[in-house]
């Protein structure tokens, strides 16, 4: 990996809601050890209410909100598609495990939005991109696999394992599709900032979000809970990645 990248993935984890609250919270029992009460009750208390609002259904629910909104679900069209790029997320590599359960929950839901576009589109090709990271097995080749047996032919997928993030699977989809219009496949948190990634480097993508996270919430009585942190860490990992593109052009 190069020094960019490593800095911009460590950057990023400390300003995300998971790292940023952990930090406060060990920096404030610093304080409390160093008996500096005042600076620990301040961090302390900030981690907490920080903790508490990232997990908070409500609030968590207005941040993936915001993102998903910008492009709703693909409508088939006449359109004439070639081909149907399909960003990568994760795996692990425990091959002892059945293939459903190696492909990561966000990788499966953008392969079966992938398949069943190409059925709309059978004259269409699938492109899967996505480097390995501290895995064995590369994300492209994991979910090019899922698609073979989804019942994908292996002659209508092109893979590229090597590329390590959106900027760069966009470089390699423009080497690939060039400035023909094609069907980009990510979820839907994802989707605003890989159009534009994209877009900015001069391809003509045609949105289809998948893995939505917003919920139909009717009431502000909710108790905190994980999977609203997550969607959280998910959502503010976007908008930082989006300050990040638009302060990188």
């Amino acid at each position: 990996m190069d020094t960019l990248f490593i800095l911009k993935k460590t950057v990023s984890f400390f300003v995300e809601p998971f790292g940023f609250v952990l930090f406060l919270f060990l920096l404030g029992l610093y304080y409390l050890y160093r008996s500096r009460f005042t600076k620990a009750k301040i961090l302390l208390s900030f981690s907490f209410v920080l903790l508490f609002l990232f997990s908070y259904p409500p609030f968590s629910n207005l941040l993936v909100e915001n993102l998903e909104d910008v492009y709703g679900k693909f409508e088939v069209t006449d359109a004439n598609i070639s081909y149907i790029h399909v960003l990568g997320n994760g795996n692990n590599d425990d091959t002892t495990q059945p293939l459903s359960s190696m492909i990561g929950d966000t990788s499966l839901k953008r392969v079966v939005e992938g398949v069943l576009l190409q059925k709309e589109y059978p004259a269409a090709k699938l492109i899967f991109t996505g480097y390995k990271g501290d895995m064995t097995l590369a994300n492209s080749d994991v979910n090019a696999k899922m698609a073979l047996s989804l019942g994908v032919l292996a002659e209508d997928i092109i893979m590229n394992s090597k590329v390590q993030d959106t900027q760069e699977e966009a470089l390699f989809a423009k080497s690939v599709v060039g400035e023909k219009p094609f069907i980009l496949v990510t979820s839907a948190t994802h989707m605003l900032r890989a159009v534009k990634l994209f877009r900015d480097n001069g391809l003509n993508p045609i949105p289809a979000p998948t893995d939505f996270k917003k919920q139909n919430i009717r009431t502000v009585w909710m108790k905190p809970d994980i999977e609203s942190f997550e969607n959280s860490q998910v959502a503010m990992h976007e908008y930082i990645g989006l300050m990040w593109t638009i302060l990188a052009h």
